[in-house]
């Protein structure tokens, strides 16, 4: 009898609700995780309970509110969906589970699920298309950890990052082909942000990300950069897209202070509206499931920043979510990974 692959589908997580106490919960789990804010201990410590978690959850749980739906977090409702879709698609020989890296369905309680099954392969994916250490990075951490203590440890494999991955990037061509592209002003390439110190780490060569012309190449020296593979992706959809050079702009969203990677799209935003642009296209193609930085900040709040000064609408291109593509991107990049 054919053993059964196991395959893991890792998101970064969501709140058990939009209440205070479960927003405190998921920022006391996410933040206190060194990869993620990545300072001293003590330090950290101290930024994490005393300051952001307290002061910031009782304000962060009411935008939760305006993202929850009567089904719970569209993060974890995608998640479910694409797990029945793929199963379906691979069929009985491999057995799909998913997991959050910050609360529930945890990491821990899922891989000792899969534990039991004594698995001969166990394929994991992180869902972020560019590697960072605090996303993708920190998944491969916890997994090793948690799979580390196993009597039995099978033949594992991750996939770091799928930032140019054909079918991946084709998946997003597909979902922006609802719209007419001539009839926007502009168009952004709109990334989760990170702290600029967190890229520069990447370099073996103790060279920062700014002399590494992140923005035009991948190379040997960049290839786990996560500015550069954001700039790749916008590139391969630009290309694909028909979107010449001066009509798109990659930017960064979500910074918490100056040190982050810019442009910021904020910032992008009230500059194209000061130049009379009306209309703008956003993509956000860090992210496979519409989530909070999707839907809200983009969808809502730069909305709003937009309208304020004298633009009129900002068009979110949707997710991947559980579009039928993705779907097979994911199979493939499994089958791959499988030798098939």
């Amino acid at each position: 009898m054919k053993s059964k692959t196991g395959v893991l589908l890792v998101n970064l997580g969501t709140p058990d609700s939009p209440s205070v106490s479960d927003v405190r919960k998921y920022f006391f789990e996410f933040l206190n995780d060194p990869r993620v804010i990545d300072l001293p201990w003590l330090l950290r410590k101290i930024l994490v309970n005393i300051i952001i978690v307290p002061f910031r959850s009782p304000k962060s749980a009411n935008i939760y509110k305006q993202l929850w739906t009567e089904n719970g977090s569209p993060l974890l409702i995608y998640g479910k969906k694409v797990k029945e879709m793929l199963q379906n698609e691979l069929g009985s020989e491999y057995d799909v589970e998913l997991a959050m890296r910050y609360r529930n369905p945890s990491m821990d309680a899922v891989l000792e699920k899969m534990r039991k099954k004594q698995y001969e392969k166990l394929i994991i994916i992180p869902m972020f298309p560019q590697y960072a250490s605090a996303s993708a990075g920190s998944v491969i951490e916890k997994a090793m950890k948690i799979i580390s203590k196993w009597w039995v440890i099978p033949e594992i494999k991750f996939t770091g990052q799928f930032y140019d991955n054909e079918d991946f990037i084709n998946s997003f061509v597909e979902i922006a082909k609802k719209y007419n592209i001539d009839e926007f002003d502009h168009i952004l390439f709109s990334y989760h942000g990170l702290p600029v110190r967190q890229v520069d780490k990447v370099y073996i060569d103790g060279k920062k990300c700014s002399v590494h012309n992140c923005e035009n190449e991948i190379t040997e020296d960049n290839k786990f950069c996560y500015k550069a593979a954001c700039y790749a992706t916008s590139r391969l959809l630009a290309e694909k897209l028909n979107i010449s050079k001066d009509k798109y702009t990659v930017c960064f969203q979500s910074r918490l202070d100056k040190n982050w990677l810019e442009p910021f799209t904020d910032k992008i935003i009230i500059q194209k509206a000061k130049e009379n642009a009306k209309k703008l296209l956003v993509f956000s193609p860090a992210f496979v499931s519409d989530c909070l930085e999707t839907i809200v900040e983009i969808g809502i709040e730069y909305q709003k920043l937009f309208n304020e000064h004298g633009g009129e609408k900002i068009q979110l291109v949707e997710s991947l979510n559980e579009h039928p593509m993705w779907i097979k991107t994911l199979k493939n990049l499994i089958l791959k990974e499988c030798g098939n």
